[in-house]
């Protein structure tokens, strides 16, 4: 049994003190390591579900040698309000839902701008949290600014993007907001200060299933039709039955159309296949709009294991796994793709495909410098293995054909730990894993010298039963292994982490900008709950303003 039966522990978030296991820590390697998780103490019926956890590990050692690892649930309008009355909160297939509305779990990426530090989710505004103490601070932009996808009373449900993108030159955030019904799109700005956001909706286009990802160049925004749908059926209690579609659009939105005196923006619209879920584009796009797109076909993150499913060989599903995503179906695949808006042509530049990497959980590492977006040198991807104990028959059934059940290995295969040469996606170094480790999203590190995502380190975690690591590899020889290995005692396990990113100092939020108060988001719509719930709701608007 490879995958950790820890990875889904209901168990404390304590802080921990890491120690040096193996190897030596490089005297260069600086700032915070965050990662973003979700809460499995709130029961999630989808792992990934769960209240919103950010993790802060401090890469440099205090005196006494030791390493600082701090999780902390962020303390959101929602998680507040669940506390106050958790017999109110309900969870399902896709979220959880209350009287007030639905939870903005903020449990899936950290992304920092300068020195402040976000949470995002692809059903929830982003959240801005204290880099410093990882506290709430406060959720972006005025609900009715993001045209929410159901209007709920306090806690309204807006479908957005779990990566939105951070503008180097226009010192803004970009993200989206989706209409889950129509798949009608739009484009959010948001310029660091202020109660509200602006929004244009996308002319005569949609995204049908989700969009978890967006990306840029100095002139275009890049959205894509990303794997993930929803299916009725399931939220009212069925089983799920539908698959994610095998392509779908990308749209690609010019920035200086977006006019802050009109409130729709025109876009071009390519087709590529097969399905994706996160994309990366080069910023300099002098030559081009070049991205690199890590493809999802027979990955399936909406499935989710349950403890009566059975698994690619017949066997009952372990109830320790119980919520966790059904793993990839298929080998890895890897594009760089180029769009000329002009022409409306896709033209493939470079593809990585080798059986023997199954499946990429789309945890990669690029260097996010200004520098390194501009002239990315390395693209660094985790290959999570072939794992028929997180395959269900609930999802080989659904997908059918589109699944090569030749293609699969005689037995589990480990992960491992790629890079690859950015232009060519030619496989540069390669470290395998334990066939019983399961490392996570991995953090690059600049070192200081030349940008690009070759000179600097990768921090990553790994889970295992005997205790989770924090690995540390060179960027530009990953081959040789880590230089170094940080760890809590024999035993310490931490639940699964999900995205990562790197600060270089974790100062406190910045004092007196102008921000959203949950207050502010409270009004007429209250009147739709009894007393005692509109009681509720102002006791934490209060508590907040405090």
């Amino acid at each position: 049994m490879p995958i950790p039966r820890s990875i889904l522990s209901k168990d404390d978030l304590p802080d921990l003190d890491l120690t040096v296991i193996a190897g030596t820590w490089p005297d260069d390697v600086t700032g915070h390591f965050v990662v973003s998780t979700s809460d499995q103490r709130t029961h999630p019926v989808h792992a990934f579900f769960g209240d919103g956890v950010m993790a802060r590990l401090t890469l440099r050692p205090d005196t006494g040698g030791t390493f600082a690892w701090r999780p902390r649930v962020i303390e959101t309008p929602s998680v507040r309000l669940r506390r106050k009355r958790p017999d109110l909160f309900t969870a399902g297939p896709v979220g959880t839902n209350s009287p007030w509305g639905f939870v903005n779990a903020a449990n899936t990426a950290p992304l920092p701008w300068g020195d402040r530090l976000f949470a995002t989710w692809d059903a929830g505004r982003p959240v801005e949290v204290d880099p410093g103490t990882l506290a709430f601070v406060a959720e972006v932009g005025h609900r009715d600014d993001w045209k929410p996808s159901i209007d709920q009373a306090v806690l309204p449900l807006i479908s957005s993007t779990a990566h939105p993108v951070v503008d180097p030159e226009r010192d803004c955030l970009w993200s989206v907001s989706r209409d889950v019904l129509t798949g009608a799109i739009s484009v959010v700005r948001y310029d660091g200060t202020g109660k509200h956001v602006r929004r244009w909706t996308v002319e005569d286009a949609t995204l049908p299933q989700s969009t978890h990802t967006i990306t840029q160049t100095r002139d275009w925004l890049i959205l894509a039709d990303t794997a993930y749908k929803v299916d009725p059926e399931e939220v009212f209690g069925g089983d799920r039955t539908v698959a994610n579609n095998p392509g779908g659009p990308v749209l690609l939105i010019r920035k200086d159309d977006l006019d802050p005196g009109r409130s729709t923006v025109g876009c071009r619209e390519f087709r590529i296949a097969p399905e994706v879920n996160h994309f990366y584009a080069r910023y300099d796009d002098s030559g081009g709009v070049q991205v690199v797109m890590e493809h999802t076909p027979g990955v399936d993150i909406g499935m989710y294991l349950r403890e009566d499913d059975l698994d690619l060989h017949g066997r009952p599903i372990d109830p320790a796994l119980r919520g966790m995503y059904c793993h990839g179906m298929t080998p890895a695949l890897t594009t760089v793709l180029d769009f000329d808006p002009e022409t409306g042509r896709v033209r493939e530049r470079a593809r990585a495909y080798d059986p023997r990497r199954w499946w990429q959980a789309e945890l990669s590492a690029i260097d996010w410098s200004f520098e390194g977006q501009l002239a990315p040198t390395r693209h660094h991807l985790i290959f999570l293995g072939f794992h028929p104990e997180a395959i269900n028959q609930r999802a080989l059934r659904n997908y059918g054909d589109r699944v090569d059940t030749s293609l699969f290995p005689p037995e589990e295969t480990p992960a491992a730990l790629v890079t690859f040469d950015r232009e060519a996606l030619k496989p540069l170094s390669e470290w395998t894993f334990a066939l019983d480790d399961y490392p996570t999203s991995p953090t690059f590190v600049p070192r200081g010298g030349a940008p690009g995502g070759h000179d600097g380190y990768l921090v990553l975690a790994v889970h295992n039963d005997d205790r989770f690591r924090i690995e540390l590899f060179d960027a530009a020889d990953v081959s040789r292994g880590p230089v170094a290995v940080l760890a809590p005692p024999h035993g310490t396990t931490v639940p699964f982490l999900i995205h990562s990113a790197w600060m270089p100092e974790a100062r406190p939020a910045p004092q007196g900008l102008d921000r959203l108060a949950f207050a502010d988001d409270l009004d007429d719509r209250l009147n739709q709950l009894p007393p005692e719930l509109v009681a509720v709701a102002q006791e934490v608007a209060a508590d907040l303003a405090v």
